[in-house]
């Protein structure tokens, strides 16, 4: 084959650019959009190129329709069937043969290639395509790569392309100065843009988009819908409201190869066609006589929350990128029209790009596989993003629970089979589990039908689903059934057990997922699972009267779940099948409406509660513990803390926002966080709030007090001052300075202000009349004297004309009673 033999097309003019780059440098980066033809030419010309040898070129491709499509239309430029020069490998499909050189894989497939040989014997170049969608496996397939260059294969070369790349960051990680760019587009596409309400349904407005293009524009039309539910509904508004010549396709994952290949297949001549697509048609792929795009501007992403184990799918806006490579459909074979339905305005508020999947996706699988690489620093692997390190937490502790990973993070020779199934985390697990009963067959269907959607239906029991998929004829399902039997017979024999009674669906699960165990709870439909969460199914359900399930898929907020996938199972299953997984204990709690400790005897499953059992009211420890959890949820408000107790608080809140520690904070905050200090080991026999004592809680604040510093606070913060007259007054502590209140007769004869803390800290002195009303405020009593108790004392003497108001008071008598009479 030579080079003149291929179409000409806008990335031809920069192929040799391509080349030249390559002969001297293993790393490129391609940006070049929609319809430029990368995908096709730039493996074939690379086959060429002298540096090959008789190596092969693996060109990676996110979806498995992409795969086949772009294997499919190389096979075709060069006269040949798909499986000689040009072949694809995937996880149900294989065509390849001793003669292919160029392998278009599915980047999960390119990920297993390398982890199981990091030389990547055979090949001499690894092309990303489309590496702009960042899904999880070309982000880490990179990396590996670089890495194995880096060590293993300097002569490996690595080309990183896309349409909409974020060209900048990639050429960093890279270590290139610069990418290879191609401007050209095949053809023209004109933007247009239709403005939907907030009350219109997306399916209202594509569908009235869609018949007026039908009326108005010639050619096919590809419209992106954000899911398969959406695509069921326009499809159902425009049956019977298009002509005869018009064919309606769906176009999403679960459909089965052959209804994927029909929906991208040119339409009949006389025909044409209306493709509803997610958003697998938006890259690698060409619908041969589309010229109009429909862009809902919606799609739906996972999200995963580590902390349950939940994937929920999101609904949200498009990012330009994809914008741009949906636009760019329409123009791969004519000029085209992309219509958007959201106002031209609203373009510029799109994020730039799709948030890549490490960020919001289940990391167990990439944690095993870095434990494989022997990485267990991810800052080590060239990452375009990390993944997030809570995410990364929880997805290796799942993996040591499921005894894939020792506490240092190591592979064990558990995790090594698990990794070698090629299986999500759990579902690996299960059929280890399952294999050494003898049910490692049923297991592995039951794994490969949960990790291939559409398999066996779509009913939410899986011991129906899995009869049917036993049952169900097409390619794919026998392709899946291989599979099946290929996972069980690379199990060593000592890891399987003679075959044994058949399992059910939610015996196998349970070894999956004994998290997601639940029991029903409150009306038909609703469970709870071992996590704490709950979970939900339509009434109408069978399962949903069921009164335990192992849940294997669901979606929605953590709050309230909808189950997706479930199996029955009962108690007697559980602890046949995990004894340990059942728990009987006695607990101490705090009754919120008695105000007092109760214990009972539980046995439950997690959060999940089978069974309980009244015991004696307890003391001691555990009681004071339940009592200290009910005070955090009624606050310190509860206890009965006497006046001196509440004054020793005051004191000792105060030097400390005087001081800082190590006087305690008393604080409701700080005195609720340290419960375990001043509360706990002073309440034994205690078993109501009613029960304890002011004395215990004054003995307990003063426990937070070092020992050295206990005199200190008698000198620092005193409870009371003596007045000259001998009587003991308290000092307020409550607020920002201490305050004495006291009557202004006894403060007579005294010439110096009152102070603590060894006379440093002047008191806030509020002086009153005999009758303790207020008369004034002071830091300065010398001052009062000498100043504004001229006026004081021409205002009181008329109000209280029986008690003194000498002309002098630094020089009177202090005194606690009126003048005497007569005088």
């Amino acid at each position: 084959m030579t080079r003149h033999h291929l179409p000409t097309l806008p990335i031809t003019e920069r192929l040799t650019a391509i080349s030249d780059h390559l002969a001297t440098d293993n790393r490129l980066v391609l940006s070049a959009p929609p319809g430029a033809g990368k995908t096709t030419l730039v493996p074939l010309h690379l086959l060429e190129q002298p540096w090959r040898g008789d190596g092969r070129i693996l060109l990676l491709e996110p979806r498995r329709l992409a795969a086949r499509a772009a294997a499919a239309r190389m096979a075709n430029l060069i006269g040949e069937s798909v499986g000689a020069t040009v072949g694809y490998r995937m996880r149900l499909d294989n065509r390849i043969s001793a003669q292919t050189r160029i392998e278009v894989v599915t980047e999960g497939v390119f990920v297993r290639m390398i982890l199981d040989d990091p030389e990547l014997s055979g090949i001499c170049a690894v092309i990303f395509d489309e590496f702009h969608e960042r899904s999880l496996d070309a982000d880490f397939g990179l990396a590996l790569a670089l890495d194995a260059q880096s060590a293993l294969r300097p002569d490996l070369k690595i080309v990183v392309m896309s349409a909409t790349l974020d060209v900048e960051r990639v050429t960093s990680l890279l270590g290139q100065m610069q990418a290879v760019i191609s401007e050209g587009r095949s053809f023209p596409v004109e933007i247009r843009y239709r403005d939907r309400s907030g009350d219109e349904r997306i399916e209202d407005a594509v569908t009235s988009v869609i018949l007026s293009a039908l009326a108005t524009e010639a050619g096919s039309i590809l419209a992106f819908l954000p899911g398969q539910a959406e695509i069921r509904r326009v499809a159902e508004r425009l049956e019977g409201r298009v002509a005869s010549d018009v064919m309606v396709t769906p176009l999403y994952g679960n459909l089965s190869q052959t209804e994927q290949d029909a929906a991208i297949r040119p339409a009949p001549e006389g025909k044409r066609k209306v493709v509803l697509s997610t958003s697998i048609a938006e890259t690698s792929i060409t619908i041969d006589g589309v010229r109009v795009v429909v862009d809902s501007g919606l799609q739906r992403l996972p999200v995963h929350e580590a902390s349950t184990g939940i994937t929920r799918l999101e609904t949200v806006r498009v990012s330009r990128a994809s914008a741009d490579q949906r636009a760019g459909r329409a123009g791969r074979t004519e000029p085209g029209i992309a219509i958007r339905l959201w106002h031209s305005g609203q373009t510029a508020a799109l994020p730039g790009f799709t948030p890549p999947e490490i960020l919001a996706t289940d990391l167990s699988g990439l944690a095993l596989d870095m434990a494989h690489w022997g990485v267990s620093d991810p800052t080590q692997l060239a990452l375009l993003d990390q993944p997030p390190a809570a995410a990364l937490n929880e997805a290796r502790q799942l993996l040591i629970q499921l005894g894939a990973l020792d506490r240092s993070l190591q592979l064990t020779a558990r995790g090594r089979q698990m990794r070698d199934f090629g299986l999500p985390a759990r579902l690996a697990a299960m059929v280890l589990a399952a294999a050494a009963t003898g049910a490692a067959k049923p297991a592995a269907e039951l794994a490969v039908l949960l990790t291939e959607q559409g398999l066996g239906g779509s009913n939410v029991d899986l011991d129906e689903r899995l009869r049917q998929f036993r049952r169900e004829g097409g390619e794919r399902a026998k392709n899946a059934r291989m599979l099946a039997s290929r996972l069980v017979a690379g199990l060593s024999r000592g890891s399987q057990a003679a075959e044994a009674s058949p399992e059910t669906a939610g015996t196998l699960l349970l070894h999956a997922f004994p998290d997601r165990i639940a029991k029903r709870r409150g009306g038909r439909g609703r469970f709870v699972m071992a996590n704490g969460r709950g979970a939900e199914l339509p009434e109408t359900e069978r399962l949903a009267g069921a009164d335990m399930l192992v849940i294997a898929d669901l979606t929605g907020k953590a709050a309230q779940a909808r189950i997706l996938a479930a199996a029955e199972i009962d108690r007697s299953q559980i602890e046949e099948s995990l004894p340990g997984a059942i728990q009987t204990q006695d607990e101490s709690g705090f009754d919120m409406a008695s105000r007092q400790v109760r214990a009972r005897r539980v046995t439950r499953i997690g959060a999940i509660v089978l069974d309980e059992i009244p015991l004696p009211k307890p003391k001691g420890e555990a009681a004071a513990r339940a009592l200290s959890d009910g005070l955090r949820s009624l606050g310190l408000s509860a206890l009965p803390f006497s006046k001196a107790g509440e004054q020793l608080r005051q004191r000792l809140g105060f030097l400390y926002r005087l001081h800082g520690p190590p006087w305690p904070d008393t604080s409701d905050e700080g005195l609720l966080a340290r419960l375990e200090d001043w509360f706990i080991p002073f309440q034994s026999g205690v078993a109501g709030l009613q029960e304890i004592s002011a004395g215990s809680l004054h003995d307990g604040l003063m426990a937070l007090v070092p020992h050295g510093l206990q005199r200190e606070l008698e000198r620092q913060a005193p409870t009371h001052f003596t007045a000259p007259t001998g009587q003991a007054h308290p000092i307020r502590y409550d607020g920002a300075e201490p305050v004495l209140q006291i009557r202004v007769q006894e403060l007579f004869g005294l010439r110096s202000h009152p102070a603590i803390g060894g006379g440093k800290l002047p008191l806030l002195l509020e002086l009153t009349s005999p009758a303790h009303r207020p008369i004034q405020t002071t830091r300065d009593l010398p001052g009062f004297w000498a100043g504004s108790w001229r006026d004081v004392r021409a205002d009181m003497r008329g109000r209280y004309p029986k008690h003194p108001w000498p002309d002098d008071p630094a020089s009177a008598e202090p005194t606690t009673r009126a003048k005497p009479r007569g005088t």
